[in-house]
């Protein structure tokens, strides 16, 4: 895995586990009682955005780690998931 390869694991992971994280301890406007003019009651109070971020941080290094490790180490390869075989045999001939 190439470090754009990784960046790009990291993005997704980053994500994945941010839409896990945003939802959780969500006070709405609705219950609070204070419905700011012009948006929903459904709409967050008070987002608490970069608290949000440094958790899906720490918790996506710590999963990309893993990943990372799974992928570098080679127990798992592209070649595990072709059920089909549809990909040819590698030539270790030299």
């Amino acid at each position: 895995m190439g470090p754009v390869s990784a960046l790009v694991l990291f993005a997704v992971v980053w994500f994945m586990i941010l839409f896990i994280v945003l939802p959780l301890n969500l006070r709405t406007q609705g219950d609070d009682g204070e419905i700011v003019p012009g948006t929903h009651a459904s709409a967050p109070s008070n987002p608490q955005l970069g608290r949000k971020a440094r958790i899906v941080t720490i918790w996506a290094l710590f999963v990309w780690a893993i990943l990372a490790g799974i992928i570098w180490s080679g127990a798992i390869t592209v070649r595990d998931f072709d059920w089909f075989n549809r990909m040819s045999t590698p030539d270790v001939s030299g």
